[in-house]
């Protein structure tokens, strides 16, 4: 059953990086969008919870260093998906098993067996052609550098996920404490980019009596930036693929191998790889092709030979 759970939080999360790449090209607040996000997850855990009744345990804790390190991966890939192509971002965000594999190997001694380290070499290889594909330009280099650190704290999200199968923590009361700690850290940045717009948005009095002759000079535009409301209740239904994903992830990891999990779960950049291509007519050069083949295949061979 828990391979089931992983296909099926790979799905959700599939359709999250699809809906993060097409808010990223529209004029929102980033943090109020992922306020919104981590807001929905919260409330739908604790409603579930007050229903299904899991209790409560000091081992939940380990949610909010979940929440922590989610902060940092949701936001380096919809950062990604905004400067750089999305098939690169997508790669990167199937590749958190490689450092699950070596998290799990120090951490709780599960062993790298010869199909592991073949992979793991596969995926290094992938990389390696990526990173030296003529048809990487500097922006592009720049969204791959945010989703290296999507890659790693997806990584570390699905490690201290396992961990807290492992402390035997609930899986609703872990969810709400990651969830409500993602929520302040969100509307912790919120608020620093709004103090920040603020100093920025100061002009002298010339300057405003200029850009005041200006507006009237020219008729105005309709504004393209998304309402903070429209931006917060949109966040809240994208947010509905990242809770959902990740109440199939954990009893996943509960039942099942660290890697295989990871894995399977990673394997959503499939599905925003296929969109990248057929929606977004993105092209590929031979080069990052072949090393995004490569490092798919290698994720394929670490999750069978785990």
């Amino acid at each position: 059953m828990w391979f089931i759970f992983g296909l099926a939080a790979a799905s959700c999360f599939g359709l999250r990086g699809i809906l993060y790449q097409w808010t990223s090209q529209r004029k929102v607040n980033r943090s109020a969008l992922l306020f919104g996000v981590y807001l929905s997850g919260a409330l739908v855990a604790a409603i579930v919870n007050a229903v299904v009744g899991q209790h409560w345990t000091e081992a939940a804790w380990w949610g909010a260093l979940m929440g922590c390190f989610s902060f940092v991966a949701n936001a380096s890939m919809y950062k990604g998906y905004a400067v750089g192509k999305a098939s690169l971002i997508a790669l990167m965000t199937g590749l958190p098993p490689l450092v699950v594999v070596l998290g799990a190997f120090f951490l709780w001694e599960e062993k790298l067996g010869a199909g592991q380290l073949a992979g793991f070499a596969v995926v290094l290889i992938g990389l390696v052609a990526i990173r030296y594909s003529s048809d990487l330009r500097t922006g592009q280099l720049r969204g791959l550098t945010w989703g290296f650190l999507t890659m790693v704290f997806f990584g570390f999200t699905d490690l201290t996920s396992k961990q807290s199968t492992i402390s035997d923590a609930a899986t609703l009361p872990t969810l709400i404490m990651m969830y409500a700690t993602g929520t302040l850290l969100f509307a912790g940045q919120w608020l620093l980019d709004a103090v920040r717009a603020g100093k920025a948005e100061r002009p002298g009095k010339a300057k405003r009596e200029i850009a005041a002759s200006a507006e009237q000079a020219q008729p105005k535009a309709p504004s393209a930036v998304w309402p903070i409301r429209r931006t917060v209740l949109w966040g809240m239904t994208v947010g509905l693929t990242n809770i959902a994903g990740m109440m199939f992830l954990i009893p996943a990891f509960r039942d099942g191998a660290t890697g295989i999990v990871s894995a399977l779960g990673a394997m959503n950049a499939a599905i925003v790889l296929a969109y990248a291509k057929f929606c977004l007519k993105e092209e590929m050069r031979r080069t990052e092709a072949i090393g995004m083949a490569l490092a798919l295949g290698g994720i394929v061979v670490m999750r069978l030979a785990s």
